[in-house]
């Protein structure tokens, strides 16, 4: 069913008739009744599909299809939300592409997608529908792990972007901003400034030889740091009425600190991509993608044309 042409913004739900793609619902209908926004299902008819997929039996046909959607459609009208639906009716082999072109068809604002009760979310993210999706996509995704059990419920306590002292990262400002202010929980700009012993790289071997000397600069570096994320914040909760925008520096391992910061307030974690090659390992080569494998999510996935 196409949207009305007076509809308000879409987030865009793609539904496999999975349990573990239904995961996401909730966050959906918490994020549609907090904007507002309607939601909208998508199923893709796919090109010599499995005929079973995560365990259960794959919708293949059309008919199946808009019974499932308008079914699920239902259930969600109940709790007060807005839904349309959509069965994309011509089998496709490319289905990533169907979803992030139906995103733009829809003006989606946002692309909900679950993990799929995979143990290492960054094996399913880097090779499967998620990792397409953020290729093609332009809106941001918010990936939510299923896990083996039902999901809890969706309630994150903050939204967190992770900064360096370079501004790599802050492509993810807007749309983690305006996540935080539907949710109404603060929005946390982290930097995270290694200690000596945590150095990566060539640094690393320069902070052995001269240890006192390398604290002293970084010691020196997190309060410039700190400083700079303090007039951002600051910046943002002028320009963003009732926005709560805090700003901390940590120090230590970049991608532990980041997974601690997430789960002492069951955050969102924002990070930023670089469309079609893929995630944007924040500001170094290893650390976006250690995140993704090792913490449990959410995670919000912008892509550059989001901003």
């Amino acid at each position: 069913m196409p949207p009305p042409s007076d509809s308000p913004r879409a987030l865009l739900v793609p539904l496999d008739g999975s349990a573990a793609a239904e995961s996401v619902l909730p966050a959906a209908v918490t994020l549609a009744q907090r904007l507002p926004a309607r939601i909208s299902l998508l199923h893709t008819l796919e090109r010599n599909a499995p005929a079973h997929v995560h365990g259960q039996p794959h919708l293949t046909t059309e008919p199946d299809a808009e019974r499932y959607l308008q079914h699920i459609a239902e259930q969600l009208e109940a709790q007060g939300v807005a839904v349309t639906w959509h069965v994309h009716e011509v089998p496709v082999g490319n289905v990533p592409l169907n979803i992030a072109a139906h995103a733009a068809e829809e003006g989606a604002e946002l692309i909900l997608l679950s993990t799929h009760e995979v143990t290492d979310p960054r094996s399913w993210l880097m090779g499967a529908v998620a990792q397409g999706v953020i290729r093609y996509a332009a809106p941001p995704v918010l990936l939510l792990s299923t896990g083996r059990h039902a999901p809890p419920a969706f309630a994150p306590g903050e939204v967190i972007v992770a900064l360096d002292s370079e501004g790599h990262g802050e492509v993810a400002i807007p749309g983690a901003r305006r996540m935080a202010q539907a949710l109404g929980v603060p929005l946390h700009l982290l930097s995270v400034v290694p200690t000596a012993e945590t150095m990566p790289g060539d640094r690393a071997a320069a902070a052995r030889l001269l240890p006192s000397g390398a604290n002293a600069a970084l010691d020196a570096e997190a309060r410039e740091v700190a400083r700079g994320l303090s007039v951002l914040a600051g910046r943002l909760r002028d320009e963003n009425p009732g926005l709560e925008g805090v700003a901390s520096v940590m120090r230590g391992d970049p991608a532990q600190a980041i997974m601690n910061a997430a789960r002492a307030r069951n955050g969102i974690i924002a990070l930023a991509t670089h469309g079609r090659t893929g995630l944007d390992a924040l500001w170094s080569g290893s650390v976006g993608s250690r995140v993704i494998a090792r913490a449990p999510g959410p995670f919000l996935l912008v892509p550059p044309d989001s901003a």
